[in-house]
């Protein structure tokens, strides 16, 4: 991150973190105009004026979370494994990724997804800037290199992608609440994903 964010940068880990953490929260729930830096602070457990001490003002603090998901993001985008060509597994190995990028941001996938309906004009300059990365980069290079002749041929494959991508969000969104659960993603999940992705092999392939 730039050089200006170096005394947020100085703090340890666990303070980033929890900083990280609670501005995501809530600026997920109520969009950059409404969000509340007190609320924030409070979850934080930080004292009210220190955050300005990190970023100069909300603004500041808001594209520094998008920059930092972004970053995250990217570096899901580089682990994953282009010569696994079987969608069901190329979606494992990334979810397990994912996952555990989740363990430390349980809100930052749904601060990225948020930013498609921000329509603040004080932030929307810095966004338009970043768009084409946010909505596209990731989700064309989650599926480059895919062997798409495994789909059956009577049915079609973009509803059928969209139906797919549907399900993984709903599901990722049920695991949210049992991520606290777990240290690290274990075998009850991975049985969980294979079961499903079993049914959805028998509908979707050859």
């Amino acid at each position: 991150m730039s050089d200006k964010y170096l005394k947020f940068n100085s703090l340890s880990s666990a303070k980033k973190e929890r900083v990280i953490n609670a501005a995501l929260k809530e600026f997920s729930k109520n969009g950059f105009k409404k969000a509340s830096t007190n609320v924030i602070t409070e979850n934080a457990n930080i004292a009210k004026g220190s955050l300005f001490t990190y970023f100069k003002s909300k603004k500041e603090l808001f594209i520094f979370l998008v920059d930092y998901m972004m970053d995250i993001s990217n570096q899901i985008i580089h682990k994953i494994d282009l010569k696994q060509t079987e969608l069901f597994q190329r979606l494992k190995e990334t979810g397990i990724i994912k996952y555990n990028v989740m363990k430390r941001f349980p809100q930052g996938f749904d601060f990225l997804k948020s930013l498609e309906h921000e329509n603040s004009d004080d932030v929307k300059p810095e966004l338009e800037e970043r768009k084409n990365e946010i909505l596209n980069h990731g989700l064309n290079k989650m599926y480059e290199n895919i062997d798409w002749s495994k789909f059956r041929d009577d049915i079609n494959l973009e509803k059928s992608m969209n139906i797919i991508q549907w399900f993984m969000l709903s599901l990722s969104e049920q695991q949210i609440s049992r991520l606290e659960s777990f240290k690290e993603i274990d075998n009850e999940i991975l049985s969980e994903w294979d079961d499903y992705f079993d049914i959805l092999k028998r509908c979707f392939y050859k």
